[in-house]
């Protein structure tokens, strides 16, 4: 969920900048919240993006001319000079100097999805290192709120995978001159339900189920055995084709319309086999055509199991949802 803050006074996203003054993004939320993965997204759209500054430094950061880029800057409550306090008197600041156009994303998310997020991962909240991650969410969650409310843009990840934030930033704040539509393209189990946002899907269930070969079982659709099990139906190879000629089709005219992110869902019944083969063959052939394609099986997510060790709080986001992005030259 995207929303502009609640406060009626006109935002920095109701009115153009001044002329030459330096666009800045101030990242913030609760540890969990996917704050470090918003700030690695702006980066990729341009951004000069820096994590976990001081807020004492900034203002020796943006001493001297205006930089060519915008800059991210990721808030954290870690560091020892944060406060709430502090916070709003920088953005105030910022506010009434005409050398800078700032604006605050704000990543929020529900607190029960938060204290799941720390227990699925095993790390411990920043605010509460000796104790249950529930006391230092809570503590967090009300440590923020005066800047929640403050906030230009503000998302809520209860419910996105790091995809899905993603393509919600994208939204907001792409600001590449030749920026392209990016495709995602999704692999999951009917058993489960359809993914949330898919523009397009396709039913992979009438082809041939690696699923009754026991040697294959275990398996998923990335291992070219499987590809090669799925491959040997005789309908593959025209569904693929077609599939891929729709979509390159497509994309042109879901440009032509303003869209930034298209979003294709492949399905079968477990969402191991036929639906992986096919979202890995149909990002190889967009990827040769020059798109920006990401890939998320969400049913292999779910076989990954949860790290042991302790480390940055803000790498859970990343940590219950995996994405991988397909090069042109292959993948990453």
């Amino acid at each position: 969920m995207v929303a502009l803050a609640d406060d009626p006074t006109p935002t920095n996203l109701d009115a153009a900048p001044s002329e030459g003054a330096q666009r800045l993004v101030l990242v913030t939320g609760p540890s969990g919240a996917g704050r470090s993965t918003a700030i690695n997204v702006l980066e990729d759209l341009g951004f000069e993006a820096i994590d976990n500054l001081p807020l004492s430094l900034i203002p020796r950061l943006l001493d001297g001319p205006a930089r060519p880029q915008p800059l991210a800057l990721g808030l954290d409550v870690r560091n020892r000079d944060f406060s709430a306090s502090n916070v709003i008197e920088l953005i105030d600041k910022l506010t009434r100097d005409p050398r800078y156009a700032p604006e605050v994303l704000f990543l929020d998310c529900a607190p029960e999805v938060l204290e799941r997020r720390f227990n699925e991962t095993r790390r411990r909240h920043p605010l509460s290192p000796d104790a249950a991650p529930a006391a230092g969410v809570m503590a967090e969650i009300d440590l923020l709120q005066p800047i929640r409310v403050r906030a230009d843009v503000l998302v809520d990840t209860s419910e996105l995978s790091p995809h899905d934030l993603k393509a919600e930033l994208t939204r907001w704040f792409d600001i590449r001159p030749d920026g392209r539509l990016s495709v995602s393209l999704h692999s999951f189990s009917y058993k489960r339900g359809v993914p949330r946002g898919i523009d397009m899907m396709f039913d992979c269930r009438f082809l041939a189920n690696p699923h009754w070969e026991a040697s294959l079982r275990p398996l998923t659709g990335r291992d070219q055995a499987v590809q090669d099990y799925v491959a040997d139906d005789p309908r593959f190879a025209e569904f693929l084709d077609r599939v891929s000629e729709m979509i390159l089709f497509l994309l042109p005219a879901h440009l032509e319309e303003g869209k930034s992110h298209l979003a294709v869902g492949f399905g079968c019944t477990g969402g191991q086999h036929r639906s992986v083969t096919l979202a890995e063959k149909v990002a190889a052939t967009l990827a040769k055509a020059g798109w920006p394609v990401s890939i998320r099986h969400r049913e292999l997510e779910r076989r990954i199991p949860a790290p042991s060790s302790l480390g940055d709080a803000e790498s859970i986001f990343q940590e219950t949802g995996r994405l991988r992005a397909v090069e042109r030259g292959g993948t990453r």
